[in-house]
């Protein structure tokens, strides 16, 4: 199976590039953070430039996917996995607006409900939507981590209408591809950062990325990244069949806390200020990396899709 980019999926990650440059980024996401609000400029130019919709153009999941790498890359402020991945495959088309998503009890804050025109909640056999009205969503502090946070009303729980059955397991695994793919955008942009900083920062008179011990670290950030990049990509080829959805996301929330801490630690001290933008990717790689379960749930249902209930048995005891 080769997954490298058709020569049609790459104009579409440069053309993507060109308008995050002009769009998105480390000043804009900053203002974006104080303020607790949603990149609606940046929804709109994304939806004049036809990324929104990709379905109606001939394109499937695996186009969504590489530009949901380069949004989250670029740390855009927009729902935009939810957006080009989740809800199309359970409302026959992309919304258009912010879409968040969460399961039940929902008694917890949610990425990005503060702004959401629609939620997505996961009850089991069967998913749920609500299309948020004024009053229920109440908003949360995000503590800095680069999304506005919101926490769904009990009332606005009881308005949320089911889909029908089957669609909560729909609606799984396609947020565990998108997941996957937007962990491994802002894994990318961390990383990506990390690199210019190694090959610019000079130190006994040369650049601090000729250090052997460095160059070793760094590659294997880059391999480990790769792999979860392809394994994704594979899943996304595979309409996010649950066992490839699973690994997938599992996957990509195993990596998020080893190239945070990698990429802080290359830094030096200089990666644990605010003046300096690397904790604008780090930051968002902790809630991303929990949420459905974290990396440990992932692996479970990927296991439990594999394996036999006798089969997960065995093994836990052998671990154990």
């Amino acid at each position: 199976m080769d997954l490298s980019p058709t020569t049609e999926q790459q104009q579409i990650i440069d053309a993507l590039r060109v308008l995050l440059e002009r769009n998105a980024g480390q000043a804009r996401v900053q203002e974006m953070v104080r303020a607790q609000a949603y990149d609606h400029e940046l929804d709109a130019v994304l939806d004049e430039a036809g990324f929104l919709d990709m379905a109606a153009a001939g394109l499937g999941p695996v186009e969504a996917g590489l530009a949901t790498i380069e949004v989250g890359k670029a740390v855009g402020t927009v729902a935009y996995a939810a957006g080009a991945l989740v809800a199309p495959r359970l409302l026959g088309a992309n919304p258009k607006v912010p879409v968040a998503i969460t399961r039940m009890p929902a008694d917890f804050p949610v990425r990005l409900a503060q702004h959401a025109k629609l939620v997505l909640i996961d009850d089991g056999d069967e998913a749920r939507l609500l299309e948020v009205a004024d009053g229920d969503v109440v908003a949360q502090p995000n503590g800095g981590v680069g999304w506005p946070m919101g926490k769904l009303t009990q009332e606005a729980l009881g308005k949320a209408r089911g889909l029908g059955p089957g669609t909560g397991e729909t609606l799984r695994r396609w947020w565990r591809l998108a997941l996957a793919f937007e962990t491994i955008g802002v894994m990318q942009g961390a990383l990506d950062l990390t690199l210019l900083y190694l090959k610019t920062r000079r130190q006994f008179g040369r650049a601090i990325g000729e250090f052997q011990t460095l160059q070793h670290r760094i590659s294997e950030l880059v391999i480990t990244l790769e792999g979860a990049r392809w394994v994704a990509l594979e899943a996304a080829f595979r309409d996010a069949a649950p066992i490839n959805a699973a690994t997938a996301a599992g996957r990509a929330a195993g990596l998020a806390n080893l190239v945070a801490r990698e990429c802080h630690q290359m830094h030096g001290a200089i990666g644990l200020t605010r003046e300096y933008p690397l904790h604008l990717w780090t930051t968002r790689l902790g809630p991303l990396a929990v949420e459905m379960g974290g990396a440990a749930a992932h692996r479970r249902e990927a296991a439990r899709l594999r394996f036999s209930a006798e089969e997960i048995e065995r093994r836990e005891a052998y671990w154990l």
